[in-house]
């Protein structure tokens, strides 16, 4: 990046990457304008930090500007892509930037098709909780940073790794991490064998990597560490569960640290602190801190983010999007509520997704008690003939399931929910535009179910 360059202009700056350089060129001292379909927390953090955000394209706003930044979801038709080009200002993908600040520092990067954003977060907080002012461009919003990016005084950088249009591939990072590779972004990869292509790519650029027990026999191109539960070269051991809470024991390389305790249920949890806690420990971190940092971690905006919790209903919301995903939210919720039925509303996200793993989700919905189905969110794509969530119906085994729509969710629920229960969302689209109806009926039903007292057995789960 030319340190010369003083305004630079975001084509989607409301965007959770995206957002994340704009407060790191604010700190810079940089005057940051952008352009967003709408505003939203992450816009109005912008304009606090000292951003100018507007909501309606023009080429007027690209007047004086000395670089474009875009992601590829801004479409090629876009007036203010097209208005740069046609100007002939300097135009760089989000990624590309990241990749020319990470290469400046002692970058930490994690990676992997799930729990990249919950790993990323959790060792940011480690770090900045144990003697080490790391910098972090994170892909959700962590509750002990109150947002997605952090400034650190350190040479340290934690980085998340997208893999989406093959972004992470721009990173050089010290140390890389990888959770898992699992398919995903078929529409971009083509199969799973060319999305495990690319994170050895991403491996092979890193000095070292730390990975998922389970995928330890990959051939990385470079010396691999691994992490598991009661595996790896870092493992979690005597993990249990007590409500929301969790508890276990961690050793790695060098240390060991016992009896640690954070608010974040499900085994997928313990193995992102493990992998956050081999890094932290790694890289420096004062080990006599560390207990107290896992016990403060908060947690992320929209990851097993509980809304209402009463010794009857209980909600709670989750970024999960792929079976995978939606498998580990529910074992997270059958560990902290082994007495509950769980009623899931999923929000299916992309029709490729859909489709390609259409018995993958249905799968891993039919481990709930009760679901019901909003309508497909398409994000970036145009509709596929015969996708939809319907298509998921017949594959829903053994519990009840359903179409539902947005003006009839609360409505449902109530029905669905006349048993000591949990309420899981479910969603990467826009289903968390729902949380606040869904949060405020809670509320309401757990009175009416604590009144009544009798909590009655019979109907719909």
């Amino acid at each position: 990046m030319d340190n010369e360059t003083t305004h630079i202009y975001f084509l989607g700056i409301g965007g959770i990457g995206m957002s994340a350089l704009a407060h790191y060129f604010l700190r810079e001292g940089k005057q940051v304008s952008g352009y967003d379909r709408s505003p939203s927390v992450v816009t109005r953090a912008l304009e606090a930090a000292g951003a100018t955000v507007y909501f309606e394209e023009s080429a007027a706003h690209l007047e004086g500007q000395e670089l474009v930044v875009y992601t590829p979801a801004i479409p090629a038709e876009s007036v203010e892509l097209q208005a740069a080009k046609a100007m002939g200002l300097p135009l760089k993908k989000r990624s590309v930037v990241l990749g020319e600040i990470s290469r400046q520092m002692r970058t930490l990067a994690i990676g992997g098709t799930h729990g990249k954003t919950t790993t990323s977060t959790m060792l940011a907080h480690l770090l900045r909780a144990s003697g080490i002012d790391a910098t972090a461009f994170l892909g959700g919003i962590s509750r002990n940073l109150n947002g997605n990016f952090a400034w650190g005084s350190s040479d340290i950088a934690v980085v998340e790794a997208d893999e989406f249009d093959r972004s992470f591939l721009q990173l050089s990072p010290e140390i890389a991490v990888i959770t898992s590779t699992d398919a995903d972004h078929l529409d971009i990869y083509g199969s799973s064998a060319e999305v495990e292509a690319g994170y050895l790519t991403f491996a092979g650029q890193s000095k070292s990597a730390w990975v998922h027990a389970s995928i330890a026999d990959l051939k990385w191109p470079v010396p691999v560490h691994t992490f598991g539960i009661n595996t790896g070269d870092a493992r979690a051991t005597h993990v249990s569960a007590s409500g929301l809470t969790t508890t276990f024991d961690w050793e790695g390389p060098s240390a060991k640290l016992s009896g640690l305790k954070m608010t974040a249920p499900g085994d997928h949890n313990v193995l992102n602190m493990t992998a956050a806690l081999a890094l932290a420990v790694s890289v420096g971190a004062d080990l006599t801190l560390l207990p107290r940092a896992v016990a403060s971690y908060q947690g992320i905006y929209r990851r097993f983010e509980v809304h209402v919790d009463t010794p009857v209903l209980s909600y709670i919301d989750d970024y999960a999007h792929h079976p995978t995903e939606i498998a580990a939210a529910l074992q997270a919720t059958r560990a902290a509520f082994p007495e509950r039925k769980v009623v899931v509303v999923f929000q299916p996200h992309l029709y490729t997704r859909t489709r390609d793993f259409a018995a993958g989700f249905s799968e891993s919905l039919s481990q709930a008690d009760a679901v019901l189905l909003l309508d497909l969110y398409p994000a970036r794509e145009k509709a596929i003939e015969g996708v939809s969530s319907a298509m998921l119906l017949n594959g829903i085994e053994g519990i009840p399931a359903a179409l539902v729509s947005r003006q009839n969710l609360t409505e449902t629920l109530e029905t669905w929910t006349n048993t000591p229960a949990v309420v899981l969302t479910l969603g990467a689209g826009d289903i968390d535009q729902e949380i606040e109806k869904i949060k405020e009926w809670a509320i309401r039903r757990a009175v009416s179910l604590s009144t009544v007292g009798g909590l009655n057995e019979g109907g719909k789960p």
